[in-house]
């Protein structure tokens, strides 16, 4: 479970966040809003990379305002990116086991590379550098990365952008799969309005900075106010 209390973000002049409640609670969450609304900036304080001025963020009531993102990984706080991180000239087992020799016991990482590498599908490309996979199976070594250790949250930056519908379909479906398979909530960034539909139990809406709709998924995404802000219809 994540909490956002009171939380301030501030840039210059602008405030990317400001004043932002909210406490996450279903397995899966949704996490929307439109262009500048603020949803990245609250991935980066809830990873630790943006400092607040005012606020905290808890997991499961621990607080984490204090902690660096090391601590915060090893907290159970996991996180993927718009851009994917992946080494080129590893395999695609070898990107995994790169963040496994940080997380994980030497006695208990290869396990853990084995089922995540299996659960994402990538088994059979376990000695494929990472230069030749395609844009999915890149996204698949992101989100083994994070199912890695003992992860309580994970924090997905628009996962399904650039997918085909086969691809979305897919990875809609490993989604799901994820919360009773590792025990970890999924907080989920996405423009795709239908992956969001799909998997998502609650969603909380963004507008500049501030709290627009939080709620069932299928009412919030119903909400008038929200398809004139997020979906720009009436």
């Amino acid at each position: 479970m994540i909490k956002i209390e009171a939380l301030t973000v501030q840039f210059g002049g602008v405030r990317p966040l400001d004043g932002l409640d909210g406490e996450f609670k279903a397995p899966i969450c949704g996490l929307i809003g439109p262009n500048g609304a603020g949803k990245t900036t609250l991935l980066n304080v809830l990873s630790g990379f943006v400092t607040p001025i005012k606020g905290g963020v808890f997991l499961d009531d621990v607080p984490l305002r204090s902690m660096s993102p090391v601590r915060r990984v090893a907290a159970g706080l996991r996180r993927t990116f718009q851009q994917e991180l992946v080494v080129d000239e590893l395999s695609a087992r070898d990107n995994i086991q790169s963040i496994a020799d940080h997380i994980s016991a030497r006695h208990e990482a290869q396990e853990q590379i084995d089922r995540a590498m299996a659960f994402v599908g990538l088994t059979p490309r376990a000695t494929v550098p990472g230069r030749q996979l395609n844009l999915y199976e890149r996204r698949m070594i992101e989100i083994g990365k994070t199912l890695i250790g003992k992860p309580k949250a994970i924090l997905l930056d628009e996962p399904g952008a650039g997918l085909n519908e086969s691809e979305t379909d897919q990875l809609r479906r490993l989604l799901l799969r994820i919360p009773e398979t590792f025990g970890a909530q999924l907080i989920l960034i996405d423009h795709d309005a239908d992956l969001i539909a799909s998997v998502c139990i609650e969603t909380m809406v963004l507008d500049f900075g501030k709290l627009l709709a939080f709620g069932p998924t299928r009412a919030v995404l119903d909400d008038p106010v929200v398809r004139r802000a997020y979906l720009g219809t009436a």
